[in-house]
């Protein structure tokens, strides 16, 4: 007795005088998009680590003498404190996502915890754009200053500094465009599962 294999038949496709498709190229695709976001997951969660760590790690000193100096950390303006909490926060959970992300390398026709995950993704993604934003208005007032506000660039003073709290925004950037792409693929492949 031959088994009866439960298939779906695309009427169009046998009106087109096509003989029945496989779920293969879909099963494929959605595998590619999974190894996909694997590896962008892993490239946001690495991107967000390094900008909280570089920006934790931020602080200059200036001699001006022997009893004057003047030093400048990140943890003298709240903003900063703000974008290392939220790369943190940002990084923890993408290292925690990645888990969700190799189930559905596995099992590629997963729509549930896709779901999940793209919800997730857009409040990560808020998160670290509001952090990144606020961080890049101190780094160009720090770069430009204000004159109509007396608020006078530091950067001359502290290059360093400066240099740190920019670079530190790239991977916090880079994250938030990996995050945009994470979600795109997500929704794709769940389009493509139904």
């Amino acid at each position: 007795m031959a088994k009866k294999q439960d298939s779906k038949v695309n009427p169009e496709s046998i009106e087109d005088g096509q003989p029945p498709a496989a779920d293969a190229p879909d099963h494929k695709a959605n595998r590619s998009i999974s190894i996909a976001d694997l590896v962008m997951r892993a490239f946001a969660a690495i991107g967000t680590l390094g900008s909280a760590v570089i920006m934790s790690t931020t602080n200059q000193t200036l001699q001006f003498s022997q009893i004057f100096q003047f030093r400048a950390e990140y943890s003298d303006l709240p903003t900063f404190m703000f974008f290392v909490v939220t790369n943190s926060i940002v990084c923890a959970y993408l290292v925690l996502s990645l888990a969700l992300s190799i189930f559905h390398v596995i099992r590629s026709k997963a729509v549930i915890t896709r779901i999940i995950l793209v919800v997730f993704d857009t409040v990560m993604l808020a998160l670290l754009m509001a952090a990144a934003s606020a961080a890049a208005a101190i780094v160009y007032l720090a770069h430009k200053g204000n004159t109509q506000a007396n608020w006078f660039s530091i950067c001359h003073q502290y290059d360093s500094f400066c240099g740190r709290i920019s670079g530190s925004l790239v991977g916090s950037y880079v994250a938030t465009i990996a995050l945009v792409m994470l979600i795109i693929l997500s929704t794709i492949a769940i389009s493509k599962s139904n």
